[in-house]
C-alpha cells in the first residue's frame, strides 16, 4: 500500500474552514505515515452516505409560507449523518448535486444580494460543516449561469463570459467532479472529471486484530446532458455535453489505472431503459452496466431508492432490485430530496493481498428517513442552524417585501382536478407581457392570438406540505415565489394548432388511463409524471376536455378557440419559460426552434411586476379555467391524494365533483384520500 496522499484545498480557502475540519486536514498531511502492509484476508466496512437534491434547503423552513417545517432540511440530515458515523467504523459522505438552487435563500444569495468573492455560499458552509468529502454537479447548478457557478464553487472555468484571469473565490472545502460537461473553448471538462480520495479506514486483519489501511476511492460525476437545452440562455456555445455511458467508458479505466480501489459514480439522474442515446436524461440503468462501476449515487428524480413497496416505474425495470437496492447488481441509492433522507451503502470489503474486493452478497443499501415511524422527526443539528443564522434572517426579511393584494386564495391542492387559482395569475401576467412585447417589437406576429401555459410546481411530490397556498389579502415577495418557484425566464414560442394539441396531449400524461368498467379503485394521478409538466391554459378564449379513459396521446377533445375548433394549421404565440421552450419535459416540437421571444426577465419578476401594476388581483382572475375532464361514468371510484380537510377549497373553485373519502389514505404520509366523479 502507498502512503496517504495529502489533498488540501487551495491556501486561500484554509482560513475559512471550520476549525475541526482544518485540524483533521492538517493532521492527515503531517507527514508520511504509511499503514503497515496488509495480509490477505483483511476486511473492512465502508458506509457511503449520500445527500442529493438538497436544493438549498439548509434548514427546515418554508420561506414561502414563512413557517418552520420539520419535514426537510440539512439540519435534520445532519443528525442522520451523525448517527451513521456512530454506527459504522468508516464512512464517506458524498453529495449528488442540485445543491445550490431551489429556495428563496438561494435566490437571495444569487440574485438579490450577490455573494462576495470571499464568502462561501450558505449551503456549502453547511456541507463543509458536515464534513462532506466529495460532490457532484446537477442540472440546477447551472440555473444562475456559468459566472455564478464558477464563483461559488471556487472554480476557474475557461469559458466565454467568465474571466479566467480573476482569482478563485471561496467555495466548498471538498472536491467536486463532473465528467460529461466540457468547455467549448478548451474542449476539456468544466470540472475535474474524477477525483481519487485516499481514505484512511479502520480494518480487521486476517488475524482478527484492528489495523489501519488506506482505501483509494475514485469518484466520478455526471449531469444530465440535456442541460444544454434547459439552460440554453447560459450555456449555448459555451459548453457541450457527452453521453453518460461514453464518458464513463473513457474515464473509469483511467481511474483504475491511477490506482482507484473502488469507483463510485455520482450521477445526477434516474433510471430509464428506453433505447440509449447520448442525450439521455436518466441514463443510470445503462451506467450500471459499465465495467468498473462499484456503486452508484443517483438523484434528479426526487424519489426514494431502495424502497420495497415502490410503484415508481423506474424502480421496477428489469435488472433493478428495489428491495436490495441494486441496479444490474451495482449497489445504488437515491436519497429523495431536500435532506429528507440520507442514502447509506454499506460496502463490505476484503483485501485479497493485492486489491480490495467488494462482497456484494453482504453489502447493504438503504435510505434512512428523517421522519420516524411514529411520524415524529429526528432533532435538528443546532450547529447547522447557527452557522447560517445571518443568511436565514436576511432572506426572511427580504421575502416579506409587500407587492400588492389578492381578493382570492391561491392554492394548488386541487390543481390536478381543475383548480387553477394558483396558475391563473401567472398565465395572465405572462400573456400580458408577451402581448405587449409582440405589439411593440414583433409586428409580423401581431395578428396571432397570444396564449400562456403554466403548471403547478408544488403538488405534493415532496410531502403533504408541498403545495402552493397563498391566502387572500396582502401579497409579499414570498407569495410570488410560492406561485412561481423556479428562476426561469419568460420565453414565447410560435406553434400551430397541431403543435398546441400535441403540447396539451403530452401534459395530460399526468393522468393514469382509467378503465370505466373496473369496479375497484383507480388512481387518477400518475406519480411518475411531475406536476411541473402538467401545463394548463387558463383563458376564457380557450376550451378543451381531457378524457382520461383514452390512452396517452389521444386524450384532448373538443379543443376550441373563441368557440371554433382549433385547426391543425391555426397559429398561436404561447408564453412559457426557457425550460419548456428549450425542450424541458420532452414536449413534442419544443426544442428551441420555435422560440420567437427569449426575454431576459424572469417569469417570477414578470408576475411581481403585474401584481404591482394591478395593485390587487380580482376574484375573476383566479377563475379563468380552460379545461375540464370529459364526462364518463365509471363502475368504481377514481381517487387521488391531497391534504385532509381541504374540500371547501375545491368547492370554492367550482370543483363540485370531488369528495373526501378517507381522512387518512393509509400510506402514512399524512394525505387524505379523495374521489372525483368523472360523470359530473
Amino acid at each position: 500500500m502507498t502512503a496517504l496522499t495529502c489533498q488540501l484545498p487551495s491556501p486561500a480557502r484554509l482560513p475559512r474552514l471550520p476549525s475541526m475540519t482544518l485540524a483533521l486536514l492538517l493532521a492527515g498531511c503531517a507527514g508520511p505515515r504509511a499503514p503497515a502492509p496488509l495480509a490477505a484476508g483483511a476486511s473492512a466496512t465502508l458506509a457511503v452516505l449520500e445527500t442529493t437534491d438538497v436544493h438549498a434547503n439548509v434548514v427546515g423552513y418554508d420561506y414561502y409560507k414563512l413557517a418552520e417545517d420539520q419535514s426537510f432540511g440539512l439540519d435534520r440530515a445532519a443528525t442522520l449523518i451523525a448517527s451513521a458515523r456512530a454506527e459504522f467504523p468508516n464512512t464517506l459522505l458524498l453529495d449528488d448535486g442540485d445543491t445550490i438552487q431551489g429556495t428563496a435563500l438561494a435566490d437571495y444569495q444569487a440574485l438579490v444580494k450577490p455573494l462576495a468573492c470571499s464568502d462561501t455560499l450558505a449551503v456549502y458552509k453547511v456541507l463543509n460543516h458536515l464534513g462532506m468529502e466529495g460532490g457532484g454537479i446537477g442540472n440546477h447548478e447551472f440555473n444562475y449561469g456559468l459566472a455564478y457557478l464558477n464563483q461559488v464553487t471556487g472554480s476557474h472555468f475557461e469559458v466565454d463570459g467568465v474571466d479566467s484571469s480573476a482569482p478563485r473565490c471561496a467555495g466548498p472545502a471538498f472536491p467536486q467532479v463532473l465528467a460529461n460537461v466540457y468547455s467549448s473553448k478548451t474542449r476539456r471538462p468544466l470540472f475535474a472529471p474524477y477525483n481519487i480520495i485516499d481514505k484512511r479506514i479502520d480494518a480487521i486483519g486476517a488475524d482478527g486484530k484492528a489495523v489501519s489501511a488506506v482505501l483509494k476511492v475514485g469518484i466520478i460525476g455526471f449531469a444530465p446532458p440535456t442541460i444544454v437545452e434547459w439552460d440554453k440562455r447560459w450555456l449555448d456555445g459555451k459548453v457541450y455535453t457527452e453521453g453518460v455511458v461514453e464518458t464513463a467508458n473513457r474515464y473509469v479505466p483511467q481511474m483504475r489505472a491511477a490506482g482507484a480501489d473502488i469507483v463510485i459514480a455520482i450521477s445526477h439522474g434516474g433510471l430509464d431503459n428506453s433505447p440509449y442515446a447520448p442525450s439521455m436524461e436518466n441514463a443510470n440503468w445503462y451506467l450500471a452496466q459499465v465495467a468498473g462501476i462499484d456503486a452508484m449515487l443517483i438523484g434528479h428524480s426526487h424519489q426514494l431508492f431502495p424502497q420495497t413497496a415502490s410503484t415508481v416505474a423506474q424502480f421496477n425495470l428489469p435488472g433493478v432490485d428495489k428491495v436490495a437496492g441494486t441496479v444490474h447488481g451495482v449497489p445504488t441509492t437515491m436519497a429523495n430530496l431536500w435532506g429528507k433522507h440520507v442514502g447509506v451503502i454499506g460496502l463490505q470489503l476484503r483485501w485479497d493481498g493485492a486489491h480490495w474486493q467488494i462482497d456484494k452478497s453482504r453489502t447493504t443499501v438503504e435510505a434512512r428517513a428523517a421522519q420516524r415511524a411514529d411520524q415524529s422527526f429526528v432533532a435538528a443539528d443546532a450547529g447547522v442552524v447557527a452557522l447560517v443564522a445571518a443568511e436565514h434572517a436576511a432572506t426572511i426579511a427580504y421575502v416579506k417585501t409587500p407587492i400588492g393584494a389578492s381578493e382570492f386564495r391561491m392554492s394548488s391542492y386541487f390543481a390536478d382536478v381543475g383548480d387553477v387559482s394558483a396558475l391563473a395569475a401567472v398565465n395572465l401576467a405572462q400573456g400580458d407581457y408577451v402581448s405587449r412585447y409582440v405589439k411593440a417589437n414583433l409586428p409580423q406576429y401581431g395578428a396571432l392570438p397570444v396564449l400562456s401555459m403554466a403548471s403547478a410546481f408544488k403538488s405534493g411530490a415532496a410531502g403533504v406540505g408541498d403545495y402552493t397556498d397563498v391566502a387572500a389579502g396582502p401579497l409579499a415577495l414570498n407569495n410570488a415565489a410560492d406561485l412561481y418557484l423556479y428562476p426561469n425566464t419568460l420565453y414565447a414560442v410560435q406553434v400551430d394548432g397541431a403543435g398546441l394539441l400535441a403540447w396539451l396531449e403530452h401534459a395530460a400524461g399526468r393522468f393514469n388511463t382509467i378503465d370505466p368498467a373496473r369496479t375497484t379503485a383507480q388512481e387518477l394521478v400518475n406519480p411518475a409524471f411531475p406536476s411541473y409538466n402538467f401545463d394548463m391554459l387558463t383563458s376564457s378564449d380557450v376550451r378543451y376536455e381531457i378524457d382520461v379513459t383514452r390512452p396517452p396521446g389521444q386524450r384532448i377533445v373538443h379543443l376550441r378557440y373563441l368557440g371554433k375548433a382549433v385547426a391543425a394549421d391555426d397559429r398561436f404565440i404561447v408564453a412559457t419559460n426557457n425550460y419548456r421552450a428549450s425542450g424541458g419535459g420532452g414536449f413534442p416540437g419544443l426544442d428551441g426552434s420555435k422560440t420567437v421571444l427569449a426575454s431576459p426577465d424572469a417569469n417570477r419578476d414578470v408576475l411581481i411586476a403585474a401584481i404591482r401594476a394591478a395593485g390587487h388581483l380580482k376574484a375573476a382572475d383566479g377563475a379563468r379555467r380552460s379545461w375540464q375532464f370529459a364526462r364518463v361514468a365509471t363502475s368504481g371510484p377514481v381517487v387521488f391524494h391531497a391534504p385532509p380537510g381541504k374540500l371547501a377549497l375545491a368547492q370554492a373553485a367550482g370543483i363540485s365533483n370531488v369528495t373526501q373519502l378517507q381522512l387518512d389514505d393509509g400510506a402514512g404520509r399524512g394525505f387524505a384520500l379523495y374521489g372525483v366523479d368523472l360523470s359530473r
